[in-house]
């Protein structure tokens, strides 16, 4: 929970809830299943048998890794970590809800059909949304 410049305690947003759990993975990201498992917990892919590659696994802890630099308050974001993990987000379709769901983290949506990079699209568009309101500045690792 964070709080306002008034003091007044502020629940994080779905978007940034994701967030904050995709980064903080760590060692428990370390293989396909984790992955699987991280996707469907988080209701980001439907259920059922969903094929992970070993690219698929290192775009997400690119991804990860890049987001957790700019989260770490400690130590200056690292160059080549940011230039990667940006190189996957350009590669991750999204759109623009024109009606988004209720229950969305962000109006923008997923447009490609594999499931794997529908998940990263879905965090990309988490991702979209705490940056578009600040609140990326409030996470904390």
């Amino acid at each position: 929970m964070t709080t306002t410049s008034t003091g007044t305690p502020t629940r994080p947003s779905a978007a940034a809830e994701l967030i904050a759990d995709f980064v903080s993975t760590g060692g428990r990201l370390s293989d396909r299943a984790d992955l699987a498992q991280f996707l469907r917990q988080h209701r980001l892919v439907t259920e059922g048998a969903i094929p992970i590659t070993l690219a698929d696994l290192d775009e997400a802890i690119t991804l990860r890794d890049g987001m957790r630099s700019l989260l770490d308050r400690g130590t200056a974001p690292d160059p080549e970590v940011l230039g990667r993990a940006q190189k996957v987000l350009d590669g991750l379709r999204v759109t623009v809800r024109l009606e988004p769901a209720e229950q969305a983290e962000s109006p923008l949506a997923p447009a490609v059909v594999d499931e794997v990079r529908r998940g990263l699209a879905r965090i990309a568009g988490a991702w979209a949304a705490v940056l578009a309101t600040g609140e990326w500045r409030r996470l904390r690792l």
